[in-house]
């Protein structure tokens, strides 16, 4: 998971910031649970008595659209079921996502060209600078001296909550699409001593990233060419060029497949959007029929389906295998690449989240060398 999100294997419990509606520069910390004989999540709030029903209904919706939790969500989940029925005795069938379209976007650039620990690197350096923008030790003076992997393990201090209380929101998640009951059900506020957690930045905001220098941003943050198109994309944001809630409100349009080649046309005329960041934030809204290509969908061809391709010719292939999911294809292609990296590295969610770094293509042929290191010597 990128930062701001954090799953704790432990107590099977995520953590992040999240947003108030009545006061959008405001994060508060946030988690989410759920028994195993329960189909009741649990949503914590920390950092405040009680929350306003405007409030409590932006971190519901933001966890709704994290989670997949709508009738949509349902029924596209129980069509893909009927198609595979592995994915269906698994459980398999939301992809998680970000609270906003914004931070997907941004997310989506940070996958462009680099090994996934690159990636995880540049997402928490962005909200360790979200941190000191809220806190205001912010100054554009700054020269990172130290190697970045030290520089995003640095002290960063504590700062006071105005309360050590704990809002709980409890919210029912029903599975069977013909009875949908995701509403509020239950609010309570119980203290609770939250110190040993440890505070971090929530995912800036446009506003945020708009007003930043872009090489600046680039340095700060390690994230080369990208920061000019995050900075761009931010500034478009903020002047209403990319209309990010248009984009979810044609999504939620029941008939949403005949807006894809809209959205598609907007998203590639934004600096840097290319087919795969396009197709990865389509996925994000909910468009499952596209596959976003990239060298990693070469490297899952050529190991589990020993199929030699391309990028000019993986198209035709992704056809010939996920074609019969469609228009869950991309749905089809997660389960099998999860499933491939959960037998190399093990499950994920009892992993610690430093270990999540390991998840790269050199570390699957290290462990493919001692597997058949092991088969030669017995």
């Amino acid at each position: 998971m990128m930062a701001p999100n954090r799953w704790d294997p432990v107590s099977r419990t995520f953590h992040r910031p999240l947003r108030l509606s009545s006061s959008p520069s405001t994060s508060l910390p946030v988690s989410i649970s759920q028994s195993p004989s329960s189909d009741i999540l649990e949503i914590c709030v920390s950092g405040t008595d009680c929350l306003c029903t405007q409030d409590q209904e932006a971190i519901l919706g933001q966890v709704r659209r994290m989670l997949r939790i709508s009738e949509g969500d349902d029924r596209v989940v129980w069509e893909f079921h009927k198609l595979h029925g592995m994915a269906k005795k698994k459980g398999f069938g939301r992809i998680f996502r970000s609270p906003s379209l914004f931070e997907d976007m941004v997310k989506c650039i940070l996958l462009c060209n680099c090994t996934f620990s690159r990636t995880l690197a540049m997402a928490k350096a962005l909200c360790a600078l979200q941190l000191e923008l809220k806190a205001g030790n912010f100054s554009e003076d700054f020269t990172p001296k130290t190697p970045h992997t030290k520089e995003l393990k640095r002290k960063r201090a504590k700062q006071k909550r105005k309360s050590k209380a704990a809002t709980k929101l409890e919210t029912k998640f029903e599975k069977c699409i013909q009875e949908p009951t995701d509403d509020l059900r239950e609010m309570t506020n119980e203290s609770n001593d939250h110190d040993d957690e440890v505070e971090i930045g929530d995912f800036p905001t446009p506003d945020e990233l708009a007003a930043l220098d872009a090489e600046y941003l680039g340095v700060r943050c390690k994230l080369g060419y990208r920061a000019q198109r995050i900075v761009s994309l931010a500034q478009s944001v903020v002047r209403g060029d990319v209309q990010v809630n248009k984009m979810e409100e044609l999504c939620n349009d029941s008939n949403m497949l005949s807006f894809y080649d809209t959205l598609y046309a907007q998203l590639l005329g934004i600096p840097g959007f290319g087919p795969f960041t396009c197709a990865n934030v389509l996925m994000c809204l909910g468009y499952f029929h596209k596959i976003p290509a990239d060298t990693e969908t070469i490297r899952h061809l050529k190991s589990v389906h020993k199929i030699n391709c391309a990028i000019t010719t993986i198209e035709k292939e992704i056809v010939a295998i996920y074609g019969k999911y469609a228009p869950f294809q991309f749905l089809a292609y997660w389960f099998e690449l999860w499933e491939y990296y959960e037998e190399t590295f093990g499950k994920t969610s009892d992993m610690a989240p430093s270990d999540y770094m390991r998840i790269t293509a050199t570390n699957m042929k290290t462990t493919k060398k001692k597997e058949n290191k092991l088969v030669n010597y017995f």
